[in-house]
């Protein structure tokens, strides 16, 4: 999806451009760790999404970064980030970024701060499959070991055993409906940590629309944010981190 470059979004991408130039980081969730990971697609169960990429088995090479928004120090309450990049094999990946969030219906578009990594995080802002409007998530899997508080608890889980997350979607006041998992790997570099970026906006599957005003901030902002660190979205399928 495709935004007209109006003047109050070159004044956004400017101002997002500057602020990470600045800070010599990211604009939004500066500290956190990246990981090798994979996604399992099991399908949706229940009434089709529309979007092949949930609907469908399939089994996906992944990157996954979890993140401190503010970042507040230590194991203080934060909105929490998850941020999956899910590697196609043909087109560009899927990036999915959510929030810690609480699960209720009436929640779930709300960024929460929360202590633990474990939890709710929701996509915060809807898409649209057709004319049908979703939310997805990543939820707590209750087999999987705990995540820890701090970024170096995180590191210490992930190192000891494979934790996971259950990836779900929802319409605006349904329950969550899993349709996959994704497991976190092994932690990447902090140079790749660095180099890695996402694009919510323009990495997703074909048949996904971002819907609302937050999408057309979300595009300005991460692509100044990029272009104030110097590294470029990823434009194909490729699997590599420099992006």
């Amino acid at each position: 999806m495709r935004f007209p470059r109006s003047q109050p979004a070159v004044v956004a991408e400017r101002a997002a451009r500057a602020l990470a130039r600045l800070r010599r980081s990211r604009l939004l969730h500066p500290a956190g760790r990246s990981f090798a990971g994979e996604v399992v697609v099991w399908g949706e169960s229940g009434q089709p999404t529309g979007v092949r990429l949930l609907d469908r088995p399939g089994h996906y090479p992944a990157v996954v970064r979890l993140s401190k928004g503010t970042p507040t120090p230590g194991g203080w309450p934060d909105v929490l980030g998850l941020a999956v990049r899910i590697l196609r094999p043909t087109g560009r990946p899927f990036d999915l970024l959510v929030s810690s969030s609480a699960a209720a219906p009436g929640l779930r578009h709300l960024p929460l701060p929360r202590r633990r990594f474990a939890g709710t995080y929701s996509s915060i802002m809807s898409y649209r499959a057709g004319r049908r409007r979703l939310w997805l998530a990543a939820l707590a899997d209750p087999e999987s070991p705990d995540l820890g508080h701090d970024l170096a608890g995180l590191s210490a889980a992930v190192t000891a055993e494979r934790p996971g997350l259950v990836l779900a979607v929802a319409s605006a006041t349904g329950p969550w409906r899993p349709f996959g998992r994704v497991t976190i790997g092994e932690q990447l570099s902090a140079r790749d940590d660095a180099a890695l970026a996402f694009d919510p906006v323009g990495n997703r599957p074909e048949e996904l629309r971002l819907a609302g005003p937050l999408a057309w901030l979300r595009q300005h902002t991460y692509r100044g944010s990029r272009r104030g660190r110097g590294v470029r979205a990823q434009s194909g399928g490729s699997t590599g981190l420099t992006v």
